[in-house]
């Protein structure tokens, strides 16, 4: 039976805004409830009507159903709820599964000048690409294309290069198991480790870390470690809009005893209290308080809480030994502690205060809290790891785990919470510029390839390659780049250099606007689609933030019969650029997705009789060393403690120091709406949130208009400036000196050498600005 009915909507989608028409209000501090219900189903019913609403969100999250195509939040083993899913990935489903379609008559009546005056919100609600399209030069409007033409313009473009390092490869979080494979699979064939992804500039400075410290760059817990708790610490995240779902998962800790606490800088409705709308005290009740302490820390001050908390705990453990630091486990599994404990106690505590703005009674209690509890869980996301120092941040905090043992017990551990819904399986696939050995011999062995092994280009350096002309093909596997990467300016300039620039999406967005001389646009299959290859219905996989591989099945009428998904795309374009005689099975793997993952269990450490395995109820774990034998694959055989020098960003005078971050109206750059209704902004995005103090300081008043003007030093010993104009300034509690306004309008204000230290992750939470009133 095809589900959902057809897609009908082909006239423009009117969505244009007046910021003038911006409002303020009061904070919320709850998350969830009947409200959340309420707008999921009205975006749902909008975008997908009430036939495909209801046969989207049944199969959502369920095991024989589909991923959600937003966040990488686990589901709990065991029965799964009727609605397996959170307000925000509802939003995700209505803007993929949308009955709205831009057609090859969509581009005829846009000309591609037209579509750059348009803001994101506006392309993205426009519907699903149905047609291949190109856009060639000179010519101001795109056109469509033929699939095998398509084909032959890229495997034209790439032979011309002088070398295939002057090809990018680019992949999105959304990019299953088995295209990711195969994708990274086409590039080395092709010859060459220019492979960035979503990865770097998110959670980069997470895998850095922990490499370094327990030589596996995942975490090491379960949603099951999380339920058994007696204290989590959440760092750095807002899972009230990241990642919803992961408050029933805090709501069943907190009643089997655990204690919270929130490290942020902004007050999170959902770590103040959540109403679960499936629960009858989430409807008509008060929900559940979250946060038994909250720590409101100044942007950049985490790696300062977390070394004095490591003094106190040394402290404490003075005063009665071998009760605080498990000497045991430190004795038998770790290297470096008495260099960490050596600089650890000569940490100034004053210095711990002013850095993190916190005073010292709530220092003691959160050491107290950490202290008591025998199984420690800490959570983060980019508000820790996008940092000049967030490699040192995170490698703190797992100083403080190790020296309390926590690692490789049940109840405890690390926990960096992915976005992206599968960008951890990406990188396991080997989408990564640094693969290591291992994996190329296995993948060489495996297909009778010989794969480069000088290291590729991430992110960040793959837009310095553009722009400076060392890059000219640029091919994007799903994503938004030109939104998504810091330094608007140079990011766009970097594109347009290319000789062809290439997107496989589902929907239309800024990427496609800011083009190479050539550009292609590839419409791909999304998560709640049918595949169907040689007569069968295919089945896909992913990795959530927890390491569980599952299986994935769409089951919606894809937007036309010109749409591809992403494996047919990546083995059309292999055949037709590596030639019928390349070795690897092309056609076969087209057909049959299960013969690529028999090559994944053939490949990937961990990933042995992947197709069985993954068919079970859960799907199943990949290995984690450290998490299941405390043991650790690093250079030394042992867990090494970390003794970084400290860091801190201090605020200049006259100046703030901005973060970047989501409204709850947006995942990544798609905007689902115009309301952040957890912060009280309404029909609008351009605001900065300040804190009242400081608007006074700077002669400023709540409501006036500004300039954000970033500085930093130049390359000439002067300083740089850039700037994103007409910014609303709203009173909200804020560490004194910290701001903070939504992305991807202040990308522009991120210069591209901003970058934290070893991992090279952009530094979107740490960007020095003054306001400008207008």
């Amino acid at each position: 039976m095809r589900l959902g009915g057809r897609r009908d909507h082909t006239e423009d989608v009117d969505v244009t805004y007046d910021e003038n028409r911006l409002e303020v209000t009061e904070p919320e501090r709850e998350a969830a409830g009947v409200t959340a219900v309420k707008v999921s189903m009205e975006r749902a019913l909008t975008q997908m009507g009430p036939l495909r609403t209801g046969a989207a969100l049944i199969r959502l999250n369920q095991r024989h159903g589909f991923d959600c195509p937003g966040c990488a939040w686990p589901e709990e083993h065991g029965g799964r709820k009727f609605a397996e899913f959170c307000e925000n990935g509802a939003k995700a489903v209505a803007e993929e599964a949308t009955k709205r379609v831009v057609t090859p008559e969509f581009f005829a009546r846009h000309s591609i000048a037209d579509l750059d005056t348009r803001p994101e919100y506006w392309l993205s609600q426009q519907g699903r690409l149905t047609h291949p399209m190109v856009l060639r030069p000179g010519d101001a409007h795109y056109r469509p294309i033929d699939w095998d033409e398509a084909y032959r313009l890229i495997a034209d473009e790439l032979r011309a290069l002088a070398n295939p390092n002057e090809a990018v490869f680019y992949t999105s979080g959304r990019t299953s198991n088995e295209a990711a494979f195969l994708y990274q699979l086409l590039v080395r064939s092709y010859g060459t480790n220019n492979l960035p992804d979503c990865s770097n500039m998110c959670h980069e400075s997470s895998g850095t870390a922990l490499i370094d410290a327990i030589g596996v760059g995942k975490g090491s817990v379960t949603v099951e470690d999380l339920t058994r708790a007696d204290l989590i610490v959440i760092a750095g995240q807002n899972p009230g809009t990241n990642h919803p779902r992961m408050l029933s998962v805090l709501e069943k800790a907190k009643a089997n005893g655990a204690r919270i606490i929130a490290v942020n800088p902004l007050p999170e409705a959902g770590l103040i209290r959540f109403k679960d709308p499936q629960k009858v005290r989430g409807v008509v009740g008060h929900g559940v308080p979250i946060a038994d302490e909250f720590v409101q820390i100044r942007l950049g001050g985490d790696m300062a809480l977390f070394a004095g908390l490591g003094r106190l705990l040394l402290e404490a453990d003075d005063r009665a030994p071998g009760t605080v630091v498990d000497r045991d486990f430190v004795d038998a599994h770790c290297a470096g502690f008495a260099e960490y404990e050596s600089r650890t106690r000569a940490v100034d505590l004053d210095t711990v205060l002013e850095a993190t703005g916190i005073d010292r009674a709530q220092l003691q209690r959160v050491a107290d809290m950490m202290i008591a509890s025998e199984r420690t869980v800490v959570c983060w996301a980019m508000g820790l790891t996008q940092h000049r120092h967030a490699v040192p941040t995170i490698a703190e905090i797992t100083n403080v785990l190790l020296m309390r043992g926590m690692i490789g017990k049940p109840g405890a551990g690390l926990c960096p919470v992915r976005g992206h819904s599968n960008v951890q399986g990406d990188r396991t696939m080997g989408i990564w510029e640094k693969a290591p050995e291992s994996f190329l011999s296995a993948l060489d062995a495996h297909f009778g390839i010989t794969s480069p092994r000088e290291h590729g280009m991430d992110t960040v350096e793959a837009i310095r390659a553009m722009r400076d002309g060392r890059a000219k093909v640029f091919m994007a596997m799903g994503g938004n780049f030109a939104s998504a990467t810091p330094d608007t300016v140079a990011t766009e300039a970097a594109l347009r250099n290319c000789s062809l620039t290439v997107q496989v999406s589902t929907k239309l967005n800024r990427s496609h606007v800011v083009h190479g001389r050539t550009a292609l646009i590839l419409p791909s299959l999304g998560r709640t689609d049918r595949d169907i290859q040689n007569g069968v219905k295919q089945m896909v996989s992913v990795e959530d933030s927890m390491s569980m591989v599952h299986l994935s099945r769409g089951s919606l009428n894809p937007p036309s019969d010109q749409v591809r998904s992403e494996v047919a795309i990546i083995c059309q374009l292999a055949r037709t650029l590596l030639g019928p005689e390349h070795p690897v099975p092309w056609e076969r793997f087209n057909n049959d997705y299960d013969a690529i993952r028999d090559a994944i269990a053939a490949v990937v450490p961990g990933c042995t009789d992947y197709n069985r395995r993954v068919r079970q109820p859960d799907g199943f774990q990949l290995p984690h060393p450290p998490r299941d034998k405390r043991e650790f694959p690093t250079q030394t055989g042992k867990a090494n403690f970390s003794t970084y020098e400290l860091e801190w960003v201090p605020v200049p005078p006259g100046r703030l120091v901005l973060q970047t971050l989501r409204s709850h109206d947006q995942y990544n750059t798609t905007i689902y709406g115009l309301d952040d209704r957890y912060r009280g902004v309404k029909n609008g995005r351009r605001v900065v949130l300040v804190n009242p103090e400081d608007i006074t300081a700077l002669g400023l008043r709540d409501g006036d208009h500004v300039d954000l003007v970033s500085e930093f030093p130049g390359a000439d010993g002067g300083i740089e400036e850039r700037r994103a104009e007409n910014f609303r300034v709203v009173a909200y509690s804020t560490p004194r000196g910290n701001a903070a306004a939504y992305y991807p309008e202040t990308n522009p204000l991120v210069p591209l050498d901003h970058v934290a230290k070893k991992s090279n992750t952009p530094v979107s939470k740490a960007v020095v600005v003054r306001l400008e009133r207008t």
